[in-house]
């Protein structure tokens, strides 16, 4: 007698479930972070439906912000810019205006606009500021015009910074600065102490640039000359403000009316040089007679700030010269204006004195 027995059923093991294979395939190919996110999609259908949406949406919520960056709902319509002046002040603007009526408040770019003024030289920088949904603002830092620069009997106007800005931004009241190189509009300045004048011109308070006639290298240094004859050694271009403003003290204080130089190479320590027939009788007897001396001059520290004192420069410079007795000595003098080529005893003569002026008592400054 044959007994049929069942087959035996095979107890899975503790802990086997089902997909177990579909999990073990999944993280053989993908690794376990993305396996275990598959399986609880695969477990979860709203999140599974949620995560299809979100991927479907991407590209098209990307499609409409680029198509909205470029549409005319946020075109640029009005434009303000600020800060130019000058003979080319409309060619700018129309320059810029045209640059910026091509974009949109948010897809703006800058450096197009610096493409559509970079022949003008005069122009420094640009600074943007949009305005949802249409509205761009441009405010323009200029590189004025602080000298001419004179080269092979040409003349061209030149920027603080030694960029050279043309012929056509010339005027009669800027200083010259002499060069040997004759550059081209928009180039720099290449010659050290051409540059080195041009930083000087570039720091002189307004009350005091419009009295400068020139400035050069002369044998007391970086030496500018004023529109009354007075020279004034700067020495080199370091710490320009502070030479100013110790100028403008030595200026204003009754001590050095008839100077004939003011040497503020070390702007804590002014000295300024005076003629025999204007020089107090201490200063003519440490000097020989028709020689030019110096001495210290005392300045006062609490007084205004430096663009107070500059305001009340132009009688001081060049307003009232004339009917000062000591000014009219100081003419009687320096009949050549003070000019390199006619000052060699007014220029040489004084430096010896200077040394003695700077080591008697220091006097203080702000600057």
């Amino acid at each position: 007698m044959e007994l049929s027995l069942p087959f035996p059923r095979r107890v899975p093991r503790r802990g086997a479930r089902r997909g177990s294979r579909r999990k073990v395939h999944h993280a053989g190919l993908l690794g376990a972070p993305v396996a275990h996110a598959l399986n609880w999609l695969s477990g979860n259908r709203l999140a599974l439906r949620a995560t299809v949406g979100v991927l479907v949406a991407l590209p098209l919520l990307g499609g409409g912000w680029l198509w909205l960056r470029g549409s005319s709902l946020v075109a640029v319509e009005h434009v303000h810019i600020s800060g130019v002046h000058g003979t080319d002040a409309i060619e700018i603007r129309t320059a810029l205006d045209d640059a910026a009526a091509r974009m949109t408040t948010m897809d703006f770019d800058a450096g197009a606009l610096r493409s559509a003024v970079a022949s003008y030289a005069i122009v420094g920088g640009l600074h943007v500021r949009t305005s949802f949904p249409h509205t761009v603002s441009i405010s323009v830092s200029e590189r004025p015009p602080v000298a001419a620069l004179v080269s092979a009997g040409q003349r061209t106007a030149v920027a603080a910074d030694g960029t050279v800005l043309g012929p056509a931004l010339l005027s009669s009241s800027l200083p010259t600065v002499s060069s040997s190189i004759e550059p081209s509009p928009g180039a720099h300045v290449s010659e050290a102490a051409a540059q080195a004048s041009l930083t000087v011109l570039g720091a002189a308070p307004a009350p005091l640039a419009r009295f400068v006639v020139r400035a050069y290298d002369g044998p007391e240094g970086l030496t500018v000359a004023m529109r009354n004859g007075l020279l004034v050694y700067f020495g080199n271009a370091t710490r320009p403000h502070a030479k100013w403003l110790s100028l403008a003290r030595v200026l204003t204080s009754p001590s050095s009316a008839g100077a004939l130089y003011i040497d503020v190479r070390l702007p804590e320590r002014p000295a300024a040089g005076f003629s025999s027939s204007s020089s107090s009788s201490s200063t003519s007897a440490s000097a020989s007679s028709g020689a030019a001396s110096s001495t210290s001059v005392q300045t006062d520290t609490s007084g205004p700030t430096a663009a107070a004192l500059a305001a009340s420069l132009e009688s001081a410079v060049g307003g009232n010269t004339a009917t000062s007795p000591s000014s009219s000595a100081t003419s009687e003098n320096e009949t050549a204006s003070q000019e390199p080529e006619s000052t060699s005893a007014a220029s040489t003569t004084p430096g010896s004195g200077e040394s003695e002026a700077t080591s008697e008592g220091s006097t203080s400054t702000g600057g």
